[in-house]
């Protein structure tokens, strides 16, 4: 009989690395914006020192970057990702945004079968129906009624979730290019895709230099370039249902620090609704 094969464990580590990082993001983002920058602003600064960093670390990787279109998917859904979460668990309900950013295992099915090729099985269609079933609970009204609640944050978190699935797969499917040009490319993505919305919507005024927040986002920078090269390095590593039940704890790192800090809140719907979409990511466990 053939076991299953083992994962890599420093890959596990890595994403494990990763999860805590933006499971807790939220936090020092809403300090930044309480010291009156934008969170787009923020992650557009953010990123834009991180890619400056890595540009000194490993200058060729730019020509890597420049020279194969099939990482400017990498620029554009890493940029989307970093732009919809981050202005997401600032402006909304952080527990909502982040159960609703984790249909990622719906995602990742389509995403799998279309650039991957990989066959969609009976259990990555029950995988599918749990994620959709989740996803009705927390946007079904409590008040009752047929029409689902949708706010501009539960887009933001849908958008994240679904632009954070096509950056695994394109991890995956792009393995062979150096670590230095996919970590670019996905640096590059969240201070070019946020900058631009900064612009677009007015939002990219600076607070007075003052050194609070200066200092918020140069540990951001710190803190998410680690975690950002530790998602790139275990998502080429693993498959992408691994990538998704490992990041799962990312949810526990974000609900717990919210609720313990009052910037999220939780009912038994809500919690029906997160155990089916996180039911929908730990069926990806059972795949060999």
């Amino acid at each position: 009989m053939n076991r299953p094969a083992r994962l890599p464990l420093p890959a596990v580590g890595a994403l494990l690395i990763n999860a805590m990082v933006w499971g807790l993001a939220w936090w020092p983002m809403r300090q930044l914006e309480a010291a009156g920058l934008h969170p787009l602003m923020a992650t557009a600064a953010i990123f834009t020192l991180a890619v400056g960093v890595l540009t000194v670390w490993r200058p060729a990787a730019w020509q890597e970057v420049l020279t194969h279109p099939s990482l400017w998917i990498i620029v554009l859904a890493a940029g989307t990702t970093n732009a919809s979460f981050n202005w997401g668990v600032t402006q909304g309900d952080v527990v909502r945004v982040v159960l609703l950013f984790y249909l990622m295992p719906l995602w990742a099915v389509l995403l799998a079968r279309l650039l991957l090729k990989e066959r969609i099985t009976p259990m990555a269609m029950a995988r599918v129906a749990l994620a959709l079933g989740g996803a009705l609970m927390v946007l079904w009204p409590r008040q009752g009624g047929l029409s689902l609640t949708l706010h501009p944050t539960d887009l933001l978190g849908l958008l994240g979730g679904l632009s954070f699935a096509l950056n695994n797969i394109m991890l995956r499917r792009e393995s062979a290019r150096s670590e230095a040009a996919r970590g670019l490319a996905m640096f590059a993505g969240g201070a070019i895709v946020s900058g631009v919305l900064a612009l677009s919507l007015g939002y990219a005024g600076l607070p007075p230099p003052a050194a609070p927040w200066i200092a918020w986002v140069l540990g951001l920078v710190v803190v998410m370039l680690a975690g950002n090269l530790a998602l790139q390095y275990g998502a080429s590593r693993l498959p992408a249902q691994a990538t998704s039940i490992i990041m799962l704890t990312e949810i526990l790192w974000a609900t717990g620090s919210a609720l313990a800090l009052g910037a999220g809140q939780m009912d038994a719907q809500l919690a029906l609704g997160g155990a089916l979409i996180i039911a929908s990511a730990a069926l990806a466990a059972l795949r060999p």
